[in-house]
């Protein structure tokens, strides 16, 4: 009130659009929140770190732009959709996190496919196949979904764009220095070292389910 009016309805306003939602999640998860936000934020880091080097994996091993065209286009859309599709059915069937745990395995498994396929070298049928499972993987996984149920109605905009922030900050960092790690490793070594990074990933699921049970009990 004793604030010049202007300034008042500033300050008003970023607190209602920014500090309201931000401290309404906190109140509704308590310290199992920083569980939650650490798992959106390495939820997709084996994807994104090994994602940014297929294009020069795929020019390397001597694939052209119309075959990578056509694999990515025609086989990766088609899975998309049907991993998506079959996403929605397991979460009505074993719920969101054990959904986000298959995902988040068939993720880094499908890193290792493209590890095999740095090995075979130049085979079409190994692309389509490869590449058919990292997509058919990433629309399982359900992770929009999840990121859209941790919102609340009242501040559902601003905490889904605080989110999917966090979900990118670390993965786009660490995939800048993708290319030096190919470099020093290999293609074949740098994909089995993406797929590790999605290891924590799978350890924090069952936690943060485990304190999910646990923040329920305790309400009852």
């Amino acid at each position: 009130p004793s604030l010049p009016r202007p300034i008042a309805k500033v300050v008003g306003w970023f607190g209602f659009v920014c500090v309201r939602p931000i401290a309404d999640f906190f109140y509704r998860y308590r310290w199992h929140a920083l569980a939650i936000l650490l798992l959106i934020a390495t939820y997709r880091i084996s994807d994104v770190v090994m994602g940014v080097m297929s294009n020069p994996f795929y020019r390397d091993m001597g694939f052209t732009k119309e075959e990578v065209a056509a694999v990515s286009k025609i086989f990766g859309v088609v899975m998309t959709l049907v991993g998506t599709f079959i996403g929605g059915i397991v979460v009505l069937r074993i719920g969101i996190l054990k959904t986000l745990f298959v995902g988040a395995l068939l993720s880094a498994g499908t890193n290792l496919l493209f590890s095999a396929l740095a090995a075979i070298g130049h085979s079409l049928p190994f692309l389509v196949f490869t590449v058919s499972a990292d997509n058919l993987s990433g629309g399982l996984a359900a992770f929009i979904a999840y990121l859209s149920g941790l919102t609340n109605v009242q501040y559902s905009a601003t905490q889904y764009a605080v989110f999917s922030s966090i979900m990118l900050i670390l993965p786009k960092f660490l995939a800048g220095f993708s290319g030096v790690l190919v470099e020093s490793v290999g293609y074949s070594n740098f994909f089995i070292l993406t797929a590790a990074l999605g290891i924590p990933v799978l350890v924090l699921i069952p936690i943060i389910g485990y304190l999910s049970r646990q923040q329920g009990s305790d309400k009852n």
